[in-house]
């Protein structure tokens, strides 16, 4: 009877009780990203400390590919040469000007002499043979001057061609050389600089850590079975090993629709209503996000409930009554039906 009088019970109680889903995550500066290189190389140049403040566009790095400046040398002497030949007073279309010029005036010649002994011709001075050789030469004139106008014209334009691939090889080269400048995508603050200067710089391997240095998000991994209570905008509890003790409100903003299928969770970011006066990134923390609340509930302990269905309601554990069960959370579960607040449940 002693035993029997010292078994654990609890009695069925009306309170609130609190549906919550828990989630574990870090902290994270706001656009916070890795910083990739797009090209590989020798870390040349360190523009940035940890803690600098930078705005988008600044230079953050350098990397040296020795072959890459020595194309963009060469693309640029290749555009000053392609720009003299370009130039109308250039030897090579001055060579073709004057070639046309003397075929011009060699054909106005020949089309005087043609004509003037063609008409002589028609008064019957001169022979045949004098008519035909001043019409062959003045057509073969004429087809010298359009084959001397057409080889200006092409020459013209190829010339003005290759200066224009010559500035888009220019173009091409710079842009290639400025990949080796890596520069900042946002204004922010440098967190953290993962490579040193001289060492081998690939497009696998992150070089920096960048983000916004006053507004925070949280970064949830929620797990698959409590994925659909979830919603944006549902109310989050926070606490952080860096302030013991104390609760921090947060409000669901984004839910990434795929699950990681390694860790089979999906990623939940959350935006603080309460910021705490001090931040840094990568910080850990466990939060429990509220799917809802309930008033005036007949609630017992959690671990007093059997297979999710059942509570003993006698001291010697012989009587399964089975109860509806309602809202839980990590403390205390809801019974619909199944017993009323005058009744002891005992402890399995």
């Amino acid at each position: 009877m002693g035993c029997k009088n010292n078994q654990p019970r609890s009695k069925a109680r009306i309170s609130s009780i609190t549906e919550s889903v828990y989630a574990s995550g870090i902290v994270k500066a706001q656009k916070q990203y890795n910083v990739f290189a797009t090209v590989n190389g020798i870390l040349r140049e360190i523009y940035v400390t940890e803690g600098d403040r930078v705005k988008k566009g600044d230079p953050l790095f350098l990397i040296e590919n020795q072959s890459t400046s020595l194309n963009t040398d060469n693309a640029r002497l290749a555009l000053e040469l392609s720009a003299q030949n370009a130039k109308s007073n250039s030897n090579r279309l001055r060579e073709l000007e004057v070639a046309v010029s003397l075929a011009k005036e060699k054909l106005q010649n020949d089309s005087i002499m043609y004509f003037r002994q063609k008409t002589l011709w028609s008064q019957n001075v001169g022979t045949k043979v004098d008519l035909e050789q001043r019409q062959l030469a003045y057509r073969s004139s004429g087809t010298n001057y359009i084959s001397a106008l057409s080889r200006y014209r092409q020459a013209k334009s190829q010339l003005n061609t290759e200066y224009q691939q010559a500035k888009n090889n220019l173009k091409i080269s710079k842009d290639i050389e400025s990949n080796y400048i890596i520069r900042s995508e946002t204004d922010g603050l440098v967190y953290d600089i993962l490579k040193e200067q001289g060492e081998l710089i690939t497009t696998q391997g992150p070089i920096a850590v960048l983000g916004k240095s006053e507004n925070f998000i949280l970064e949830l991994q929620v797990d698959e079975y409590d994925i659909v209570k979830t919603r944006i905008k549902q109310k989050v509890l926070v606490s952080m090993d860096s302030y013991k003790g104390k609760i921090f409100n947060a409000e669901i903003s984004k839910i990434y629709p795929i699950m990681n299928e390694r860790s089979r969770t999906f990623t939940v970011e959350a935006i603080f209503t309460d910021q705490p006066a001090e931040l840094y990134p990568n910080l850990t923390l466990e939060a429990n996000i509220i799917i809802q609340t309930k008033q005036n509930a007949l609630v017992i302990p959690r671990e007093y409930l059997i297979d999710d269905q059942f509570v003993f309601t006698d001291e010697d554990k012989k009587i399964k009554s089975k109860v509806k069960t309602g809202l839980m959370d990590y403390k205390y579960v809801e019974i619909q039906s199944g017993l009323d607040s005058n009744q002891y449940v005992y402890k399995p």
